[in-house]
């Protein structure tokens, strides 16, 4: 286990070992908060594991499964810490053995929601958080709005495993669209006939999840950090 990494700021080039290309450089912060004892650069693929703060129960069992997978294959599980299948996918990234990241919507210094402070002080003393707010910072709630996008920038792929019509999951799908990243969205949410947000991301390049296409997502994943550069 490397050395654990008090609160220090750190730029993208010392987070991901590169510099950000002009399409990602648009939404992303000037620096960056983070404490933790992953070896930076970070090195092994990177997903988003999100989903809605009130999952059903065959929601949190399917973002067990997905973390599951993720884990076995040495892929780092990224997610919000929040309420719900954030929540799952930290806590079963850890369970299992596994490596995960957590992207905060407040300060490292502020715990939010108050019932997950136990799991963020796990993640910072054994995995590693992070955050784009200083300390002392204070919150609005567009600010998770930008977590959502510097998340989407932090991870190689996103998946959505449940979330409803105004979800703040949505934000970090369209951004990993943005990005040319890609998103896969869980079946059950893909094809839910109420939800016309489904369609229209199928239609910029998303792509339906279930047990059969984890390995196309894992396939799809660099095995080296990868390079986003764009070539004109």
């Amino acid at each position: 286990m490397y050395k654990r990494r008090k609160m220090c700021k750190v730029s993208f080039r010392e987070l991901l070992g590169r510099e950000l290309n002009y399409i990602e450089h648009k939404y992303a912060p000037n620096e960056l908060y983070v404490e933790g004892v992953m070896k930076l650069p970070l090195k092994d693929p990177r997903v988003s594991v999100i989903g809605t703060r009130n999952p059903s129960p065959i929601g949190r069992n399917v973002a067990r499964m997905i973390v599951e997978r993720l884990v076995k294959e040495g892929v780092m599980v990224v997610s919000g810490l929040a309420r719900g299948v954030d929540t799952v996918a930290h806590t079963t990234a850890i369970e299992h053995d596994g490596k995960t990241i957590a992207v905060l919507g407040t300060p490292l210094d502020r715990f939010y929601p108050p019932e997950n402070k136990e799991l963020q002080l796990t993640i910072m003393r054994e995995h590693l958080a992070i955050s784009q707010f200083p300390p002392n910072y204070a919150t609005q709630r567009w600010d998770f709005i930008a977590r959502d996008k510097t998340m989407a920038l932090i991870s190689d792929a996103t998946v959505i495993v449940e979330a409803g019509a105004e979800s703040g999951t949505i934000y970090q799908g369209w951004e990993a669209i943005r990005l040319g990243r890609p998103l896969y969205i869980w079946k059950d949410t893909f094809d839910n006939p109420n939800l016309t947000w489904t369609s229209e991301m199928e239609k910029n390049g998303a792509r339906r999840l279930d047990k059969q296409t984890i390995d196309e997502l894992i396939d799809e994943l660099p095995v080296s950090p990868i390079d986003y550069r764009v070539h004109l």
